[in-house]
């Protein structure tokens, strides 16, 4: 057997950034600090703070008022951020700068009397937060069903935003099809997804003829990880989706498969050679990392008084 380590993978400049804020908040205060929500949909990660101290809830109301509380890197509605200045919460945003960008450009078009669409999976907390943070009419498409039976007030004052981590296979068609069905719709040929979204998507497409299984380490909520997959898939490829070695099933492979992998903007690199070590185990022989996209993404902390 054979395994190609495909690059880029792994830690997004969001993810590295979201991570530092805990770190610095938890160095910065003897008081305990919370998380709302997972920081990054990653288990291993947030086990990592946890054991140093920082306390994951999903609900504000968990939070001892005046306590030092630090939103994930997927963004928070308006309304929560102004629940938690009535409870008088020392807040640190580490919302992924890119979804940020996003949300000012919901924003921006809905203070323009535009009904907003956004492209993107109902529940993600990304996607909750972006839909929060819209004053207006506000609708989510998640695929060409959805699009097909929505129903808008006026489609001549329309616009579309994307969720950040989508495939850009997928996003292409329902652009494709939401511009046909409403031909005055503003927004982004190049759509909203991130750069390190695409350019995972793109190094699996790269080496798609040369492996014949793909595996991508990341968390099961991980969209971004779940396109990986759904890349590898639509290139032909036996594609699994695995949190970490544990995951791995003996049975996927034969004598003389060629393997892949990568791993989701979330997903530590940790894990990967934890997954390498138990593919030797199963008879790999020759291990190679072929050159991708180098990435120099780098996001400051956000300004804060408690960090």
């Amino acid at each position: 057997m054979k395994v190609i380590l495909i690059k880029p993978r792994g830690f997004c400049a969001g993810v590295v950034r979201a991570i530092k804020v805990v770190e610095r908040a938890l160095e910065a205060h003897s008081t305990p600090v919370y998380v709302l929500h997972e920081i990054v949909h990653n288990r291993y990660v947030v086990q990592d703070l946890q054991a140093r101290g920082a306390h994951f809830v999903e609900d504000l109301d968990e939070i001892p008022s005046g306590a030092v509380t630090i939103f994930s890197a997927h963004g928070v509605s308006n309304a929560l951020l102004e629940h938690a200045r009535e409870r008088d919460l020392k807040v640190i945003d580490a919302t992924c700068p890119l979804v940020t960008k996003v949300h000012i450009l919901a924003q921006c078009y809905s203070s323009k009397g535009m009904e907003v669409i956004i492209i993107g999976h109902r529940g993600h907390p990304e996607v909750e937060g972006t839909r929060g943070c819209i004053d207006g009419p506000v609708y989510v498409v998640s695929d060409i069903a959805d699009l097909e039976s929505l129903q808008v007030r006026d489609p001549d004052h329309l616009a579309y935003v994307t969720q950040t981590t989508l495939s850009i296979e997928d996003t292409r068609e329902i652009i494709a099809a939401m511009k046909r069905r409403f031909p005055n719709i503003n927004g982004s040929d190049s759509t909203d997804i991130c750069y390190a979204t695409q350019n995972r998507q793109n190094a699996v497409r790269k080496v798609a003829d040369d492996i014949d299984i793909l595996l991508v380490v990341g968390a099961k909520n991980s969209s971004n990880s779940n396109r990986l997959r759904e890349v590898g898939e639509q290139n032909g490829l036996n594609a699994y989706l695995i949190e970490d070695a544990d995951g791995i099933d003996p049975s996927w492979f034969t004598a003389s498969s060629r393997i892949g992998i990568t791993a989701g903007a979330s997903a530590p690199e940790v894990l990967v050679q934890d997954v390498l070590k138990r593919l030797t185990k199963y008879g790999v022989e020759e291990i190679r990392e072929i050159e991708g996209k180098h990435e120099t993404m780098h996001f400051p902390l956000p300004r804060s008084e408690f960090l």
